[in-house]
């Protein structure tokens, strides 16, 4: 393997988020920057908002993509597509604006990183403590994949078309007709 020629750290990140007019990930002292979405892709994160805006007010609060977390198990830095905290928010030491205690985060799949997001970025997320679920999102089919943390163990379940989404832990539910039909994906 060829020798790092930099290391950046965290504070370094945080310098470029800080100029950069588009947004990055950041683990093991590597930055990478993110794709753009499709109008699918905002359309889907945007309903998924404000469906479970709607289901956790009071209780929660939802925020945008632009909220970063961080896991601070092994340091990954990202920007979910949708971001639920239940309780304090807690901010990372190094950084008022960086959260570290999500309740549950939301991924709509991109083609190009559908592997990374249901691999080695669901590792990273599940070693953050306060994390209840992950939902993910296809956008080339009626689909969502919910992850919800049952004590130690990952329990998988899956909701396509005519059916309905639960995140039993947060007391949610995703009509998974209603998401694409609202967020204008062709009809299945």
């Amino acid at each position: 393997m060829p020798a790092r020629l930099h290391s950046y750290s965290f504070r370094d990140y945080l310098q470029v988020e800080e100029m950069s007019g588009v947004k990055h990930e950041y683990l093991d002292g590597e930055i990478y920057a993110m794709a753009g979405g499709s109008v699918l892709h905002a359309g889907l994160t945007a309903v998924v908002t404000a469906m479970l805006s709607d289901q956790v007010r009071g209780r929660c609060r939802t925020y945008s993509s632009d909220l970063r977390v961080r896991v601070a198990a092994t340091g990954l830095a990202s920007y979910p597509d949708v971001t639920v905290v239940c309780g304090p928010v807690q901010t990372d030491p190094e950084n008022q604006d960086t959260v570290v205690n999500p309740t549950l985060v939301v991924e709509v799949l991109s083609p190009p990183t559908i592997a990374y997001d249901l691999g080695k970025k669901f590792e990273h997320y599940a070693q953050i403590p306060s994390l209840r679920a992950v939902v993910y999102v296809w956008q080339d089919q009626p689909r969502i994949e919910v992850r919800e943390r049952v004590g130690e163990v990952w329990r998988t379940t899956v909701a396509e078309s005519k059916a309905m989404a639960a995140v039993p832990g947060l007391e949610c539910r995703l009509d998974v007709d209603a998401l694409y039909a609202d967020a204008g994906a062709p009809p299945a």
